[in-house]
Parts: C-alpha cells; sequence; structure tokens
C-alpha cells in the first residue's frame, strides 16, 4: 500500500513540476556537437572540459587548482571547436571565416577566452569537469554576421492628398497608388512566424525567408545591424503555440508556412507567394522585420 502512496506520489509531482522545468528543455532547439552543444533557443554554446592533476601532486593541496585549470583549458580548446561548426547562412559556417580571416580568428580566440564559466563537477577520483558559456548575440554576432547586413532607416509610409500621387525625381516613375484592400489582407502584424516543421530546416545565424519566386521576403537586407546583433536576426523554437507567445513576436504575429528549404545549409526558408503579400501589404509590416521579431519552428 505504501508503495502505490508512494509511486501515485512520484508520478503527481513528476507531473506538476515537468512543465516548469522541462517545457523549456524540450522546447529548445539544440545541435550537439562532440564535447558541447549550441542552444539556438536561448542564444548560447556551452562546451565541456575535463582536467586531471600530474601524477605527482595526486593528495596534494595544488591538486585540485592544477585539475581545475586544465579543465578550464580543455573547455575553452572545446568550445572554439564547437563555434567553429556553427552555420552562419546556408552557405558558410564560422569555420569558414576565421580560415580566411586572421583579425577575426583573433577576436573570436578572444571571445572564446572570455567565456563563462557556468559549472564545476569535482570527481572523486580528481578530475574536475567544467562547462563554459558563450553567447551568440553581442559581440560574437558583431564579429561574425556579414557586413551586409547595416543599419536600416525606419519606414515611413507616404501621405499624399487623396487623388495625387506623390512627387518623384524626375525620370522615375511613380508607384501606383495602393489600392483599398480587405482589413485581412492589409493587416499590421507585429512579428513572423514561420513553421518550417517536416522541412528538415536547420538554425543559423543569418537565415533568409523568400517566396516561390525566390524574392526575398526577410534576410539581411530587412534587419537593423543593431537588432541582430543584440538579439540574432531569428528565434528557434519546437513548438508552434510557444513561437506565437514569444516575447520577441509580441501581440499580433502572422503565421505562415514554410514550404521548402533552399541552400546546402537547410536554413532558408521558402513561403508561399500568398504569405510573402500578406507582410508586403503594409509598409508597418517592415518594422517588425527590421527589429528581427522572427521565430522559426523547426523538428
Amino acid at each position: 500500500m505504501k508503495k502505490r502512496f508512494y509511486g501515485i506520489l512520484f508520478v503527481s509531482v513528476m507531473l506538476l513540476v515537468a512543465p516548469v522545468i522541462g517545457f523549456c528543455e524540450w522546447n529548445d532547439v539544440m545541435q550537439n556537437m562532440a564535447n558541447g552543444s549550441v542552444n539556438w533557443s536561448e542564444g548560447v554554446i556551452q562546451a565541456k572540459g575535463i582536467g586531471a592533476p600530474p601524477e605527482d601532486l595526486y593528495g596534494k593541496p595544488q591538486a585540485r587548482p592544477m585539475a581545475l585549470r586544465a579543465a578550464q583549458l580543455d573547455a575553452y580548446r572545446n568550445l572554439l571547436e564547437i563555434t567553429k561548426g556553427v552555420r552562419v547562412n546556408s552557405t558558410t559556417l564560422v569555420r569558414n571565416y576565421v580560415t580566411e580571416n586572421d583579425v577575426i580568428m583573433t577576436k573570436v580566440d578572444g571571445l572564446v577566452k572570455g567565456a563563462q564559466i557556468v559549472d564545476r563537477e569535482y570527481m572523486s577520483d580528481g578530475t574536475v569537469e567544467v562547462t563554459v558559456q558563450m553567447s551568440l548575440n553581442g559581440g560574437f554576432a558583431q564579429v561574425i554576421l556579414p557586413s551586409d547586413i547595416k543599419d536600416v532607416e525606419p519606414v515611413t509610409p507616404m501621405q499624399t492628398p487623396h487623388g495625387q500621387m506623390p512627387d518623384v525625381p524626375e525620370g522615375q516613375m511613380p508607384e501606383a497608388p495602393e489600392m483599398d484592400m480587405p482589413a485581412s489582407q492589409n493587416a499590421i502584424f507585429t512579428g513572423l512566424v514561420v513553421d518550417a516543421r517536416g522541412l528538415n530546416a536547420k538554425p543559423a545565424m543569418a537565415p533568409k525567408i523568400v517566396d516561390e519566386d525566390d524574392r526575398e521576403v526577410y534576410g539581411s537586407a530587412f534587419v537593423s545591424r543593431e537588432f541582430a546583433i543584440q538579439q540574432g536576426m531569428s528565434g528557434y523554437s519546437k513548438q508552434l503555440e510557444a513561437a506565437k507567445s514569444n516575447e520577441r513576436v509580441t501581440d499580433n504575429p502572422v503565421v505562415v508556412k514554410g514550404l521548402d528549404t533552399q541552400g546546402p545549409g537547410k536554413c532558408d526558408i521558402v513561403i508561399s507567394n500568398a504569405d510573402a503579400a500578406k507582410l508586403r501589404s503594409a509598409s508597418e509590416n517592415l518594422s517588425f522585420l527590421k527589429k528581427c521579431k522572427v521565430m522559426i519552428v523547426v523538428d
């Protein structure tokens, strides 16, 4: 009877705790690598390192500090290797940048050596395991994001008197005036959620979204570098509802379905022309794109 009671109690506690501590872990988009991982949902890279003291120091006061130092160095080496495997865009890894540019290599190496130690574990045999962590955003994004991502000026809708065409420079054709559209076709959105499940889509620091005619809907030309550096060009999730409620896309995100992926890295997403037109229907929508208010849902 007691065993049954404790069994029921254990299951009940797990059901209560799992949504709190387990949901984030299950929902996170993780890229596991040797000796560490990239958490694309949290925007962090982690690596582990193991160190042991020299044999002649076992049992002596200097043993633990020496083992800790060795573990830290091992963790930093592993973090650098993991960092080199981070995908920048559909055709490029960080490794491609650092091998071609000594300045970038030096900067990345400095960022890795400044990574935060988030965990230490002391083993009974005298060895130490250390976990270090570095953000994908901030200084790392500043170094790695392509130079064609520049600051984007605010988009201001053109105001003209009814029935008049706006003034344009000589020799240029004015744009046709917008036709009245149903509210559903000219809606103002606060963010974009792309459902790319089932496409084997992969995360990257600078993904693109294109329509069926390969016209870019979102990418380097649409974002302001300041926001891309601060929070990344897009967030990633495994759950559609979690992506829709993510604070990144705030109150009224538009949800579109990915049709396919592009590029060898499978990180550029193709959406329908109709969904692309929906995004382009109001100039105000360019404001949330500029601020990188985009979530991509992957498997």
